[in-house]
């Protein structure tokens, strides 16, 4: 079997690779990708970043959204969010929205991978999974760029904030929330109407 021939019988239908990843299988890594873009069986994603494509009965799938996270942000922790989960806090926000935001430790910017781009956001804290009181105050703080009516949508906030355990939705603002955030919440949970800085 040829040394591009070994190469290309490692790669995974459906995975993701950083280019070092490749590298441990040939010691012509560069130009075992170029071939293998060339003949289809990786697709460049991005610099450094490729994909094996996984044949479906529609054609080419494209990579898994997971996938191409993990392997930009070499496994690091990180949290993806799109401003449409919001939508169903019972908030009455409706607008959609054509963003996916992931907070992680490592990379801050906006990137285009697989042809999708990602606004990556560093957080210096992450809740291990997705919780509607996250979502609840994360809406808080990203209320400036969603194009809402402000004041109407924080007096629906303070009024769903009600239907949360309180503990926990007070964690969630003062572990994830801005310091204006942590401060609505603060009033709502617990005392008079104070505007929303």
């Amino acid at each position: 079997m040829g040394k591009l021939a070994d190469f290309q019988r490692r790669l995974r239908p459906g995975k993701v690779y950083r280019r070092a990843d490749l590298a441990q299988w040939s010691s012509a890594v560069d130009r075992h990708i170029q071939a293998s873009v060339r003949d289809g069986r990786l697709v460049k994603l991005a610099g450094g970043l490729y994909s094996v494509p996984k044949q479906t009965a529609f054609g080419q799938a494209p990579a898994d959204d997971a996938a191409l996270i993990e392997a930009f942000l070499k496994g690091s922790p990180y949290l993806k969010v799109t401003p449409n989960l919001y939508n169903g806090l019972g908030v009455g926000l409706t607008q959609l929205h054509n963003r996916t935001i992931v907070y992680n430790h490592k990379r801050h910017g906006r990137f285009k991978l697989g042809g999708r781009e990602f606004e990556f956001r560093i957080k210096p804290r992450l809740p291990a999974k997705l919780t509607l009181e996250f979502l609840l105050v994360d809406l808080v703080n990203n209320l400036g760029d969603l194009g809402e009516d402000r004041s109407a949508t924080l007096a629906r906030v303070k009024a769903a904030a009600q239907n949360y355990p309180a503990p926990r939705l007070r964690r969630a603002a003062e572990d994830y929330g801005k310091v204006g955030t942590r401060k609505f919440f603060d009033q709502a949970l617990n005392g008079p109407d104070v505007e929303h800085a």
